[in-house]
């Protein structure tokens, strides 16, 4: 059983932990108690928890009004109560929860991976490290994607144990604060995993309608529902989607949506700054229509593919069960419409699977892809610095570093250790 624990100052690591953490934080509250105010999401979270608080609209009224607020109402009111006392204690409780979610994360994912063997301190802290621009990402936009992560490592956790009605309250919990960790329900249908697949759409309906309901009211929430639903995934065109237009086509979203539309059709990469000249990178001229086409022509390869991967229930392993769900949450990633660079916080699993089978896998060949796989997966993800032109990120440099991923995680689930060896049972799992 997963017990977790506590940082410890007798650790060098878990010492370098507190103070990123502590750093992260300042970068939060110095310039909100010092400076102008803290920027990016974070006045945006205390102004949806002030509606709630006052019983303002969260979505205008007007169906061309654009929207501030991009969430479920189930968002807004988890906000509320710490902006009741402030923007401060709210930023600060925003930070606290990123920096649990980060340690949570590391040590469910290290304890997930089905090695075998637990990992040095360096080797656990690793993935950590390497993702760290990611969870700065987390920490100074005020974005929910790394806690939403640890939602989702908890639910496979509580799957793997045979509780599937928690992992699916946890899997629905995760969909109604941010939409596209809904992807996870195909599998759980698909895994014949019917608890928690009906765990997860009973609590949904929960948690998107009956628990507002007694502070917004069950008609104006199913309104508020109603307005956000077709404003966010109702909304598309060739213009964008999502209630924000010009990020969505651009050079910031990595999602093979939005790649494939930048390579199969003229869309200026550089909308998002309408002060820099129009650049473009497709090697198609195609409408609009048909470039989605080839878009869902590609989630259906991939999708087929995925399913040709992954073993039959008789033949999976706890090692094969940790590969094929960090091939999941790669394909979640960036099959979400927006997969902005902070979204990419959710290769931490998959790179401490293959970190722990490119350390343990007693195969020579095994560990060398393994190693090769996360280098190149680096050196792409790289090519995100700054000093690099923003036509690799549009590209789809992260996208590509991700693909890089699920190839090496796919060769382990098509070549497991034999059945014989002592290291491919790694730890117990029920699914």
């Amino acid at each position: 059983m997963l017990v977790l624990r506590w940082p410890s100052f007798r650790r060098p690591l878990d010492v370098l932990f507190l103070a990123a953490c502590i750093l992260l934080t300042a970068d939060v509250l110095v310039p909100e108690i010092w400076g102008h105010g803290k920027t990016k999401d974070y006045p945006l979270w205390f102004w949806a928890g002030q509606q709630i608080l006052h019983g303002g609209d969260l979505y205008p009224k007007g169906s061309n009004e654009g929207f501030a607020f991009l969430y479920p109402p189930l968002s807004a009111i988890l906000l509320a109560v710490p902006s009741y006392f402030g923007k401060i204690p709210l930023y600060l409780g925003l930070c606290l929860l990123n920096a649990a979610a980060w340690w949570m994360t590391a040590q469910l994912s290290n304890a997930m991976t089905a090695s075998g063997r637990s990992p040095d301190p360096w080797l656990e802290a690793l993935p950590g490290i390497v993702t760290v621009a990611f969870v700065f990402d987390m920490f100074d936009l005020g974005q929910p994607n790394l806690v939403l992560l640890v939602m989702m490592l908890l639910g496979f956790w509580w799957l793997w144990q045979g509780r599937g009605w928690i992992s699916g309250s946890m899997f629905a919990l995760a969909t109604a604060i941010k939409v596209f960790p809904v992807a996870v329900l195909p599998y759980l249908l698909w895994r014949r995993q019917w608890t928690s697949a009906i765990s997860m759409v009973a609590f949904l309906g929960i948690f998107l309608f009956l628990v507002p309901a007694p502070i917004r009211g069950f008609e104006r929430n199913v309104s508020e529902l109603t307005t956000w639903y077709r404003g966010m995934v109702g909304s598309n065109s060739e213009q964008g989607f999502g209630q924000r237009d010009a990020q969505n086509w651009s050079w910031v979203n990595q999602s093979i949506i939005a790649v494939t539309h930048r390579l199969v059709r003229p869309v200026n990469y550089n909308q998002i700054d309408p002060a820099k000249p129009a650049q473009y990178m497709n090697i198609a001229d195609l409408d609009y229509k048909t470039a989605n086409v080839i878009v869902l022509a590609v989630f259906a390869a991939i999708g087929l593919g995925f399913i040709a991967i992954i073993p039959a229930r008789a033949k999976m392993t706890p090692r094969t069960i940790a590969e094929e769900v960090g091939i999941l949450f790669c394909l979640m990633t960036i099959a979400s419409p927006l997969a902005r660079q902070y979204y990419f916080v959710w290769l931490f699993f998959p790179l401490t699977v293959l970190f722990q089978r490119a350390a343990f896998d007693p195969r020579p060949k095994a560990r060398a892809m393994s190693g090769a796989a996360l280098g190149l997966s680096f050196a792409l993800m790289a090519l995100s610095l700054p000093f690099f032109p923003k036509i690799f990120q549009a590209i789809g440099n992260n996208l590509a570093a991700t693909f890089v991923l699920i190839a090496a995680l796919a060769w382990h689930i098509r070549h497991p250790l034999p059945a014989s060896d002592p290291h491919s049972v790694g730890s117990p799992a029920k699914i």
